[in-house]
This record gives C-alpha cells, structure tokens and sequence, in this order.
C-alpha cells in the first residue's frame, strides 16, 4: 500500500491495539468477524467502492457499515471496520487488503494473549517447510478449482491437534481465500506480522546441522545488536551448505557457508 492507504491501514491497526488492549475483548473472535467481513467486501465490488468514495462523508460512509453489520458482528468490528471507511483510501481495494491484515493480525494478538505466540510463529515457518517439499500438498491446498472446504478440511487434518487453534485458522482462511496470494508469500506475511507484534524482525537462518539453544541464542544476540532490534529465527536445516550458517532479513543476505565460499573459489579459479 502507498500513501493514503497505508495511513489508514496504520491507523486501523493502532484502533485494534487500542481495542484488544481491554482484557474482556475476544482478540480471535475479531479476527474471525473481520474474515467475514473482508469474504463481503471481496464479494461486492459495488460495496467496496462506495465505502471508499471520496465524493460521500466519513460519516455516511461509517453509517451504511454501522446498518449493514450491526447484529451480524460484535460491536468492536463495527467500529473498526467504521473507523476504516472514514479514512481516505488510494484504491478500493487497499481496504479490502486493511480488513484482512487486520484479521490476521487480531489472530496475532489472541495468541500473544494466551502465551503462544512464539508457538504460532515456529508452527507458521514448519507447515511452510512440509508445503515446500510436498508438491502434492502444495497442489490440494492451491488448486483454484479445488473445493474451499474441502481445502480447509484438509488444513485441520494436518495441523488439528498439532498446532495452536490461531496456526489453523490462518492456514484455513489462507487456502481458502488466497485473493491472489501465494501460499509462501502469504503464510511469509504472518510471519512478518508475529515478529512485529513485539517490535522484532525475522531472520531465516539456513543451517547444515540443528543449532543449539546456546547457537541460537548467541546468533539472535548478534543480529539484534546489528540491526537494533529483536529478531526471531526461522531455523531451516539444509545438509547442502556444508557447514557455516547463511542469514536472510528481508532483501539483506549474510552468508557464511562453506557451499557459497567454495562456490566463490570455484568462480575466481574460472576467471
């Protein structure tokens, strides 16, 4: 999001914050209240641009939401999704995209709540990991001709029982409605919206051998004192780097391997 959207979008998630901050709010209730709210705004075209007119006051705007899902949804949903459509927007859209951030970022919170997000974020990273060396799985769960319920039917097959309650529900609701995403670029998402959740960044460190909880205390100490803040690793073992670790955060790439310097040895033999 540019500009005006990405105002709103930030305005939105400090209303949620400001919500959930109150201990007899359901964070995971939102979350599932704002899903459905994005399936109808995904759903009607017509909707979305009206609530995202500049030509028609905030205030109609937040009425016609207020008449539309009072008594479907929670009074908190309707003030967000209220507080939302007050706001300018670049692109119909944009809002769309800011009611499903904030579903999964509700998600996020409930399970900050109860102690599991640090379970949510390694259990988001490892079903990634299966998808990945799985194009059977990945083919089930990505198929647009596939049937969205049998989609989610499948998702509680794999990880009901195994993972948090808040892991399920963001495979399901990503499977099931994609709108246009990746299943790695949006289960990368939720990542990036754990790790923010306490102010940290994430790093997949790629590794040929487990490390220690000592290994990666220290490397996590490291990467903190670089970039000046948190970080949170995604740990992926990989027999082919043959040693060393490589590091990713974002666009940046530290690598340490013993594949990569042999791999730049090679080259300078070569030229």
């Amino acid at each position: 999001m540019i500009g005006a959207s990405r105002e709103a979008l930030a305005a939105g998630r400090e209303n949620l914050e400001s919500l959930t901050d109150n201990t007899s709010v359901d964070a995971a209730k939102l979350a599932e209240e704002l899903a459905a709210v994005t399936a109808l705004l995904d759903r009607e075209v017509s909707l979305r641009r009206v609530l995202t007119d500049p030509a028609r006051s905030g205030q109609d705007k937040a009425q016609l939401v207020a008449s539309l899902l009072n008594g479907q949804v929670s009074g908190e949903s309707v003030d967000l999704v209220s507080g939302l459509v007050r706001s300018r927007w670049s692109g119909a859209r944009d809002l769309v995209d800011a009611v499903e951030e904030l579903a999964a970022y509700a998600e996020v919170v409930a399970a900050d709540k109860t102690g599991a997000l640090d379970d949510v974020e390694d259990e988001l990273f490892r079903f990634g990991r299966v998808v990945a060396g799985s194009h059977e799985l990945r083919s089930a769960l990505t198929e647009p001709k596939a049937d969205a319920a049998a989609k989610a039917a499948l998702v509680r097959k794999l990880l009901g029982g195994r993972a948090n309650a808040g892991t399920v529900r963001l495979v399901a609701n990503l499977v099931t409605n994609p709108r246009g995403r990746s299943l790695e670029g949006g289960l990368e998402s939720y990542s990036k919206l754990a790790a923010s959740r306490r102010g940290r960044v994430v790093a997949l460190v790629t590794s040929a051998i487990p490390l220690s909880d000592v290994q990666k205390q220290r490397l996590a100490a490291a990467l903190a004192g670089l970039h000046g803040r948190q970080v949170h690793l995604n740990i992926d073992v990989d027999p082919a780097v043959q040693g060393g670790v490589r590091v990713q955060i974002g666009d940046e790439i530290i690598d340490g391997t013993v594949a990569s310097r042999l791999e730049g040895a090679r080259q300078g033999l070569e030229g």
